[in-house]
């Protein structure tokens, strides 16, 4: 008998007013190793829906709750396809999905959660045109983290991800964040659980039009990430947490 032991991968489109970018997006998807690929949309205001529906796009919408609410939705419902590899992909083309390709043969080799980093170059989002407050704040927040977390990465603030069917089953999405702050809590969570957590290059567009986090949200998002290693660090002395927990 046969035994099929291809491994499914489903890339997730976060729609948040992005129908403008998604025909350029499209044209760029590597589909010889993308299984299936749909967005999740928000009801962020624009023709998102429309605009897949031309594409030949799967679009599902759901009420607008936020950034965390929104990649949730989609992890679910690429759970639910059946995918054994979810490939996080932002909507408005921020991020350059060539990463997507050496994320998957890193995923592959058993990792867990595998991180798009603008910072193996620390050059490069300069060249980029990242804005400095934006690229001093990622460094700083980055260097403590990597040392709470005991995670070696240049980055863990990038929106560009592969996760395993097996590091995001492991973990409890209940108590996570609905707006930004959900993009470090299951970062938190997944090392938490043990799994290798490992990085490839991608570069972030910023001389093109995107819809980036805004400076407030950036610094209210800051401050909570500290609040996220604090119950993080109660919860290896043997504290449970909403967040932690066996």
């Amino acid at each position: 008998m046969e035994i099929n032991n291809h491994k499914k991968v489903v890339g997730v489109i976060l729609a948040y007013k992005c129908a403008s970018f998604l025909e350029d997006l499209q044209k760029k998807l590597p589909m010889d190793v993308l299984d299936e690929v749909f967005i999740t949309n928000d009801e962020s205001g624009d023709n998102t829906e429309e605009v897949a529906k031309g594409l030949g796009i799967k679009c599902f919408s759901h009420p607008q709750l936020g950034y965390g609410a929104n990649m949730k939705y989609g992890i679910n419902k690429a759970l639910e396809l059946g995918a054994d590899y979810i490939v996080e992909i932002h909507g408005d083309g921020q991020y350059d999905i060539s990463f997507i390709k050496p994320a998957l043969e890193k995923i592959k080799q058993g990792y867990g959660l595998v991180l798009g980093s603008r910072f193996t170059d620390l050059r490069q989002p300069i060249r980029d045109k990242m804005p400095v407050i934006r690229y001093v704040a990622n460094l700083s927040l980055t260097f403590i983290d990597r040392i709470v977390l005991g995670i070696r990465a240049s980055e863990l603030h990038t929106g560009a991800r592969v996760y395993s069917k097996e590091s995001i089953q492991s973990v409890d999405l209940t108590h996570t964040s609905n707006d930004y702050l959900f993009s470090f809590e299951v970062i938190a969570q997944i090392a938490y659980k043990k799994f290798k957590i490992g990085e490839v290059p991608v570069r972030g567009l910023y001389m093109k039009e995107h819809t980036s986090i805004s400076i407030k949200r950036s610094i209210v998002y800051a401050f909570a990430t500290f609040g996220v290693l604090f119950y993080y660090v109660l919860a290896k002395l043997g504290f449970k947490t909403k967040l932690f927990h066996k």
